[in-house]
């Protein structure tokens, strides 16, 4: 296999409609090991559109060069009540891809 899965997790604000399905919000993303790049990602938004809309938005980036490009990228295109939560699980994400590389 020439992936890896990795996941990331975040407290949800209050007042949202994922937060009463789910206490966190999780990222996961098929992460290449040899270029770093995510291949797929998903979260546990709770629209369908808002899932897809994450994955598209993270699809291509390759973790070798950090987190920032992502991260500001969740800044300026997603406006929901989760952009914070979106953005820490993210960041989360890539602290455990950091572990996995650093093995």
């Amino acid at each position: 296999m020439h992936t890896v899965f990795v996941a990331g997790h975040a407290k949800l604000p209050s007042g949202m409609a994922a937060k009463s399905i789910y206490d966190t919000l999780t990222i996961t993303a098929e992460v290449d090991k040899k270029y770093g790049v995510i291949v797929t990602a998903s979260c546990t938004l709770a629209t369908l559109h808002g899932r897809e809309f994450v994955q598209q938005l993270l699809r291509g980036y390759s973790l070798q060069d950090g987190i920032e490009a992502p991260v500001e990228e969740i800044r300026l295109h997603y406006l929901g009540k989760a952009g914070n939560a979106l953005i820490s699980a993210l960041k989360d994400l890539y602290k455990q891809y950091e572990q996995y590389t650093q093995t």
